[in-house]
């Protein structure tokens, strides 16, 4: 089995407010069933919380290619699915979520959940998918903010949500 996780927050000023997480689970099969199994979920989420604006995070080239081709793939069907609701789409590196949540841009998963559950004030931790994608929301949210010159331009949030 293999997990992308979802998150969906919203702004107003500078506050931010939990909306939304959970985990998109694609079963072992052919990778056709498992790309559209992440297109229809991500879909779902899309018509369920009405996000104006999504955020996702960069692929990594790692050690085994197959690996990061697949993720590339897994990618592109959640791009997709996003762009097909003409939702505008800003990519952001690991290491760039983590720099805007933790303040340190090789911060450790547990560090990105801790931090991503003081941040929207969760009960609870995060699974660690979920809390990746709210990691990714909330980097957005804050423009960028400790990304150093990253640009910006053209940003706005309507409605104050965004996922």
């Amino acid at each position: 089995m293999r997990v992308t996780g979802f998150g969906v927050i919203a702004k107003a000023g500078n506050r931010l407010d939990y909306v939304a997480s959970g985990c998109i689970k694609t079963m072992t099969g052919e990778l056709p069933q498992r790309l559209k199994t992440i297109l229809d979920s991500i879909g779902e989420v899309i018509a369920t919380y009405r996000p104006d604006q999504a955020a996702i995070e960069k692929v990594f080239v790692n050690v085994n290619p197959q690996s990061t081709l697949l993720l590339g793939q897994a990618r592109g069907a959640a791009i997709c699915a996003l762009v097909a609701q003409d939702l505008s789409v800003a990519e952001y590196t690991a290491l760039q979520v983590k720099q805007a949540v933790v303040g340190n841009g090789h911060a450790r998963k547990e560090q990105v959940q801790e931090m991503v559950r003081r941040l929207l004030n969760l009960e609870g931790m995060p699974q660690a998918d979920a809390a990746d994608a709210l990691a990714c929301a909330i980097c957005h949210a804050h423009g960028g903010q400790g990304l150093g010159n990253l640009a910006t331009a053209g940003y706005r949030v309507k409605n104050g949500r965004l996922v």
